[in-house]
């Protein structure tokens, strides 16, 4: 089944090429997605704290119509992705604030949200708005791409500092950052003047992730390219099995079991049935 545009989508859907994207480097990028009035709305917001969320709570449910989140999440682009990569009517397994103070000296150390999570079918996604310009001295949050099929518990990799390749988030006010459970994040120190802000809502799906984007374009020879993109601190050996956990993924994504990179998958599970003659 190949999924279109709809409008009831509440906004476009993402390409099979900025799925393929997501499922390498763990996070998708919209710069500036949210509008200058609302960013201004949202730093109030924000300044004044956001009431808790009862674990599993439908989003009308933790977002009354016409609420500052509410309005974030309906916003075309936002919709549109958050559909894309958890399917319609998601539920909110929490929310917070995260405020960096200036000059507060400390950071959050390298880290994923995900301590017990073994799934390789399924992933919550984590929507992180920053509400204002973040410069590289406010100290925004650093994510370290292709990391999030790497089993780790938790900050077990809090010991690591300055790996290869890693993203120290600069951006426009009203960016909106979507990230896989498992990507290793932290936010970090801030040594500028200014009070830094930033919103998450972490989403689990409520239905099989599976088609859930744009497939028109899924026989795009950019699907492969990006789902073969190599990142900077993978080690020789073992960083061929993150190429190999994308293809599962893909697969599980997508319903094709015959999908392959280089035959990574196919060779591993050869298992012929037939007796010696």
């Amino acid at each position: 089944m190949t999924n279109t545009l709809e409008h009831t989508t509440g906004g476009p859907l993402l390409s099979s090429v900025r799925m393929a994207h997501f499922v390498a480097h763990g996070s998708l990028r919209l710069d500036a997605v949210v509008p200058p009035e609302m960013n201004a709305e949202g730093m109030e917001v924000l300044r004044d704290g956001l009431p808790e969320v009862p674990y599993g709570s439908p989003v009308p449910d933790a977002y009354p119509e016409g609420s500052f989140a509410r309005r974030l999440l309906e916003l075309p682009l936002v919709a549109g992705a958050l559909r894309s990569l958890v399917g319609p009517g998601p539920a909110v397994d929490h929310h917070a604030v995260h405020i960096r103070r200036p000059r507060e000296g400390r950071a959050q150390p390298l880290h994923g949200d995900a301590i017990i999570d073994v799934r390789t079918d399924a992933f919550d996604v984590q929507l992180m708005y920053y509400p204002q310009d973040v410069t590289l001295d406010m100290g925004g949050t650093l994510s370290v791409p292709g990391s999030h099929l790497r089993r780790t518990n938790e900050s077990d990799t809090g010991r690591y500092q300055n790996l290869r390749g890693q993203s120290r988030l600069v951006c426009p006010a009203g960016t909106v950052v979507f990230l896989h459970h498992g990507l290793w994040h932290g936010g970090r120190r801030n040594d500028s003047d200014t009070v830094r802000y930033m919103f998450k809502i972490r989403f689990n799906p409520t239905v099989r992730q599976r088609r859930l984007w744009d497939t028109s374009d899924l026989g795009d020879p950019r699907v492969a390219e990006e789902l073969s993109t190599s990142f900077p601190w993978y080690e020789p050996a073992t960083g061929r099995l993150e190429i190999y956990n994308r293809v599962l993924m893909w697969r599980a994504l997508t319903g094709d079991d015959s999908f392959d990179l280089d035959h990574w998958v196919t060779r591993v599970s050869n298992r012929p049935q037939g007796d010696l003659a």
